[in-house]
Formats: structure tokens, C-alpha cells, sequence
């Protein structure tokens, strides 16, 4: 088996808001040309019209992909603020009305907004992908289905959806669930090669129910367009660096699986009701509550499962040359994710007289704050 480079892509989703009132506004076609004009095919609508995608190119490593996204995300900003606007990574916004968004006119989301009905006009939510490489198709596959286990862990420490329509839903990535509601969703089946994977969706494809497979959105999936695997699982998060732990994360995991292949071995498959209660878990509390070490059988606070996985990866992210980010894993446990900061800025808002509206304006000032914040620091 050759040695795959493991090139790390990173996809952020970022929603725009006025940035004197932080509600949320539609990409006007003017400010969608400037970030066109100035960053090619890395900016790109996405199916609501106040949203805006980007990504970076292919990556040598964890470092090149922080100066790339710092370059995406300084762009961005600085384009928007010429229109009175700030882009927020953050996977919902809190106190939008996802009745009053409109979906943009482009024939593959007037397709969606079709197929899809109701559920899909919920879509006010955005996510984060890292795709890693691996060329070899039955590599991927075997890789998906053993890289599944440590999905919930990757949730958990990315939450940012703690708010929907002005209210706390007391989850921590209410994102997840309005996503869940869409087909082909979730947690991926089982297939034990490429080639049953891909009788599967050929199958959907043949019958004209999807056209490719850029329609089946798991949580894990190998990438419709590059021979990656594309970890979807994450929330958006606003700290840029906190996005570059969880791709050293899912770059070393990958790694570490593939060694272990080198090595006539693998990591357990474990059954998908299991996995899942971990991702509920992560979904509902968070880092907070723990998750189930399904090898153990037991409740293990977050804090010693990030230790333990940091240990597991040292070798492999010392290779990447990621090792620094990996271990920044912990702070995110210590200092807390986004959910659990703009739950705190909304406590002390209201702890200092503020009323709900301004409570949350005051959420979303801070989530502007924090879009641009350390990105000085990582150069052109």
C-alpha cells in the first residue's frame, strides 16, 4: 500500500449579519463579485442567500491551511464591511427566523428547494468539513468505517449552535437537529468496500432519485469531487484556531487508522446504535457530560477522553507536524466551546439589565468578535 500524503481541505460555512443591528442579511450580488474578484473558486453562494461558503485549497499540512483559511476569513470580513456587514462562523444564528430567509437562485438549490419541501427551507444552519487524502477507494471506505467511533468526539468539542429563533434549545449543537431531518443524513451505513457503497448510491443514481453523490450528506462521506474523506460531522467555529484543532484531529486520526492497517490491525467497529448515543450525547451537552468509552462500557468525563485520544495521536501528529493543535484540544475542554461562551455572554448581558433582544445582539457582537480574532497573527 502506498503512503498517502494525508493533504488536509477545509470548508467553512459563514452566515451574514448587519453589523450595526446583527441580524441577519442576504449576500448582496455586489459583495459576492468583490469576494469572487478576490478569491476565485474558493467563495461560493450556498443555498440560503445570507450565507457564504469557503474553502481551502489542497494543504500540505495543518500550518498551510491556517495561513489559507486566516487569508479566507480576512477577505471575507473586509469585503462585507465595505456593505455595513460581518460575516459570523457560527453554525445558527440566535434570534433569526428561518420562515423570512429565502433560498439563492441557482438551479441546484431551486432542485433542492424542489426535492426537499419543508425540511429543506429549515436549512438556516452551517457547518464545517476537513477532508483529508487518501487516493485509493477501499482505503477510504475502510478508513470511514473505523474514523466513525471518534465522530461525537469531534462534536462535541465543536459546538456552536446553542440558540435557534431566540430561544436556548439547551442543546449545545442545535444545528444537528434541523440537519437530521434531511435524507441521507447521519451517522454512514456499514458497507465493507467501495464497491458496495458505490452499488448503493449507483443504485439511487440509476433510479434518478439523486444525480450524484454530492446528495448524501452523512457525517462522514467520501467526497463527491476528491479523493477524500470528509469529515461533515462539526459545528462552524468562530475561533479559527479552535477549526484548525479539530482538522489535526481528524488528520491524525486518519493517519493513526492507516498505520494500523500498515500493520495487519484496525480499530474496532462498533455497533452504529452505540456511536450514535455518543453523538446525541455530544449533540446535547457538548464537552460537558462525557461520553461513553464503548471499549470500557462506561461514562468517561470529556476531559479524559481528549488526554487519552491526544495520547493515542502524539506519533502520528508529531509526523503532520500538527502536534501543538492537537493538544490545543484540552484548552477547548477547559475554556469551553462557542455554545457554552455565547451561553455566558448571554447570562451576563441579562445579569447586567439587558432585555432577551438585546441579550442576544449582545451573542452575536461577541460571535463578530471572535470571527477575525488571532487571524493578524497568521500572515498573508
Amino acid at each position: 500500500m502506498a503512503q498517502p500524503e494525508y493533504t488536509l481541505g477545509i470548508e467553512e460555512e459563514y452566515l451574514l449579519v448587519d453589523a450595526e443591528t446583527c441580524a441577519l442579511v442576504d449576500v448582496p450580488d455586489a459583495l459576492m463579485r468583490d469576494c469572487a474578484q478576490a478569491l476565485g473558486d474558493q467563495v461560493s453562494p450556498e443555498f440560503l442567500a445570507c450565507q457564504i461558503e469557503v474553502g481551502t485549497g489542497i494543504c500540505e499540512s495543518v500550518a498551510e491551511a491556517r495561513a489559507d483559511l486566516g487569508h479566507l476569513r480576512r477577505t471575507i470580513a473586509a469585503c462585507a464591511a465595505q456593505y455595513g456587514m460581518a460575516p459570523l462562523a457560527v453554525s445558527c444564528h440566535p434570534f433569526a427566523d428561518w420562515q423570512s430567509r429565502k433560498h439563492t437562485e441557482k438551479p441546484r438549490y431551486d432542485d433542492l428547494a424542489r426535492d426537499l419541501g419543508g425540511v429543506v427551507r429549515r436549512m438556516l444552519i452551517c457547518g464545517t468539513h476537513v477532508h483529508v487524502g487518501l487516493p485509493d477507494d477501499d482505503l477510504r471506505m475502510d478508513i470511514m468505517r473505523q474514523i466513525s467511533y471518534f465522530l461525537p468526539h469531534l462534536l462535541a468539542l465543536s459546538t456552536s449552535s446553542p440558540f435557534w429563533g431566540g430561544q436556548d434549545t439547551g442543546l449545545n449543537s442545535y444545528r444537528l437537529s434541523v440537519f437530521d431531518n434531511l435524507p441521507r443524513t447521519g451517522l454512514p451505513p456499514d458497507f465493507i468496500s467501495y464497491a458496495e457503497y458505490r452499488r448503493s448510491v449507483d443504485m439511487l443514481i440509476g433510479a434518478g432519485l439523486i444525480e450524484d453523490t454530492s446528495k448524501i450528506w452523512w457525517d462522514i462521506r467520501p467526497s463527491a469531487r476528491f479523493p477524500t474523506i470528509e469529515a461533515r460531522i462539526c459545528d462552524v467555529m468562530p475561533i479559527m484556531e479552535h477549526t484548525l484543532t479539530i482538522a489535526a484531529m481528524v488528520q491524525s486520526i486518519t493517519r493513526m487508522l492507516v498505520e494500523l492497517r500498515r500493520r495487519n490491525q484496525r480499530w474496532r467497529i462498533y455497533d452504529r446504535f452505540l456511536i450514535a448515543e455518543n453523538r446525541w450525547r455530544a449533540q446535547r451537552y457538548g464537552p460537558r457530560e462525557g461520553l461513553l468509552d464503548i471499549g470500557r462500557g462506561a461514562l468517561v468525563p470529556m476531559g479524559e477522553l481528549v488526554a487519552e485520544l491526544i495520547d493515542l495521536l502524539d506519533a502520528d501528529a508529531m509526523a503532520l507536524g500538527c502536534l501543538n493543535e492537537l493538544r490545543a484540544a484540552q484548552d477547548i475542554v477547559a475554556q469551553g466551546t462557542s455554545a457554552e461562551r455565547q451561553r455566558a455572554v448571554h447570562a451576563q448581558a441579562v445579569a447586567d439589565s439587558a432585555d432577551q433582544a438585546e441579550a442576544l445582539r449582545a451573542v452575536v457582537r461577541s460571535l463578530m468578535g471572535e470571527f477575525s480574532a488571532g487571524l493578524d497573527a497568521t500572515g498573508e
